[in-house]
């Protein structure tokens, strides 16, 4: 019986799993040194926050593994021979593969600051993380004041679930805006208005020089570049997330950032592939990053690579590209892109809509040049993906999106319509009516 061993056991790999089960009989074995069972990663907050027990994460029971004929085991991958087509643990045990999946995730990224080795100093990205945050910040008695370093989404949750604690929260950011390199400026600004709302201690255009520990090793606080010094019993290190693929030195697999693979998922080495936040594109997909670290697109990797080795041969497809996450209060969902105005094309012109109370926003991204519509953010205003989906695959006009937003309303009839104050700002704007 083929033996296909999977590093990892995360969404990518347990999507992959599933489906090489539904469709054969092989022998699979789940190789995790995090956990044993699948959890959500995107929950993880939510179980600090107390809104879910860690089992409430935990989408599958106990038995679904036995039932599925899924093979568990827990330790630490060090050493790959492509050779032999071995694993070499860290405890010295081996174990054998006939086809190798890599879906090993990320990790923390970091940028060499003095002091990231002292107690207390976390990403937030793993189940550990979340063991140490409850370790270094329980309550506000313990950790007064916790320092992150960098915004983005993982820093924007980290600020919320220590807030609800009552932990005083500073965070450094190096733009003038929050997330500014990804979002237009109407957007970032709005966004850092709704942090600082909520008592945050948000700095902007400001960076980490070095974080400062006391006598036992553990952290006192920070200094940044401008030489202010900020007193902390916690620093979140929040600079994004880097594939965890350290263990593959000198294994004969090329990797970049993370593992070359190409549209099938295969590395350069036959019968081992890679998925989910470790595998890299040789090259992009459109405008996607090479290295994409979204729940949504590890399972779609999983997916496609169970279908080839399950002997249908299947070719990874995202499809247009989609995310959503949450600023606090403010859900926030975009669809195509839109991109920020430091990164955006020369065709990229964008309409920007703000409701008056600052907690609900639009932008529309489109070819000044043709008029198509290339993409689109909302933020607190709810649409529909598979409706956006539709009108980028047709290719509709800007126009035609703007009149008929109603149709994308996620949800007509509880969620308050703005649609026809949009379309009246965007007829002033364009200087023109739409019919």
């Amino acid at each position: 019986m083929e033996h296909i061993v999977i590093i990892g056991n995360g969404i990518a790999g347990v999507t992959a799993a599933r489906h090489i089960r539904k469709n054969s009989d092989k022998k699979i074995t789940l190789i995790s040194a995090e956990s044993d069972a699948f959890f959500s990663r995107t929950a993880l907050m939510y179980v600090y926050m107390g809104h879910m027990r860690w089992k409430d994460i935990e989408p599958y029971e106990e038995h679904f593994w036995d039932k599925n004929l899924l093979e568990r085991k827990s330790g630490y991958v060090q050493q790959v021979d492509v050779t032999s087509k071995t694993l070499h643990f860290a405890d010295g045990a081996t174990l054998a593969y006939d086809k190798l999946i890599i879906a090993s995730g990320s990790t923390t990224q970091t940028f060499g600051w003095e002091g990231l080795e002292l107690e207390g100093v976390q990403g937030l990205v793993t189940k550990q993380d979340l063991e140490k945050l409850e370790k270094n910040a329980p309550n506000k008695e313990v950790c007064q004041r916790a320092v992150i370093v960098g915004g983005g989404l993982i820093g924007v949750e980290l600020a919320e679930m220590l807030h609800t604690r009552g932990i005083a929260v500073t965070m450094l950011v190096r733009e003038n805006a929050f997330w500014g390199g990804t979002l237009p400026q109407g957007e970032a600004a709005m966004i850092s208005r709704h942090i600082l709302s909520h008592g945050i201690d948000l700095c902007h255009e400001t960076n980490l020089d070095k974080i400062l520990g006391d006598e036992n090793g553990r952290v006192r606080g920070v200094l940044t570049k401008a030489g202010e010094e900020i007193e902390c019993q916690l620093v979140g290190i929040a600079t994004g997330v880097k594939p965890k693929i350290d263990f593959l030195k000198d294994s004969g697999i090329e990797t970049d950032k993370g593992v070359l693979v190409n549209r099938m998922l295969e590395t350069n080495i036959k019968d081992v592939y890679s998925i989910g936040d470790c595998a890299q594109q040789r090259e992009a997909i459109g405008n996607r990053k090479p290295v994409e670290a979204v729940w949504y697109t590890g399972r779609m990797m999983g997916e496609a690579l169970a279908q080839t080795l399950c002997g249908k041969t299947f070719e990874y497809k995202p499809g247009h590209w989609f995310n959503s996450a949450k600023f606090f209060d403010i859900e926030y969902q975009t669809y195509g892109w839109v991109f920020s105005e430091k990164s955006k094309p020369e065709h990229e012109a964008h309409f920007h809509w703000k409701h008056e109370d600052d907690t609900k926003c639009i932008t529309v991204a489109y070819n000044k040049e043709t008029g198509a519509f290339l993409g689109i953010n909302t933020f607190g205003i709810r649409m529909r993906h598979e409706v956006f989906n539709r009108w980028l695959t047709a290719e509709k006009d800007v126009d035609f999106v703007i009149n008929n937003l109603k149709a994308a309303n996620f949800d007509p009839e509880f969620y308050k319509h703005y649609e026809k104050e949009i379309l009246r700002a965007y007829q002033k704007t364009a200087k023109k009516e739409i019919v």
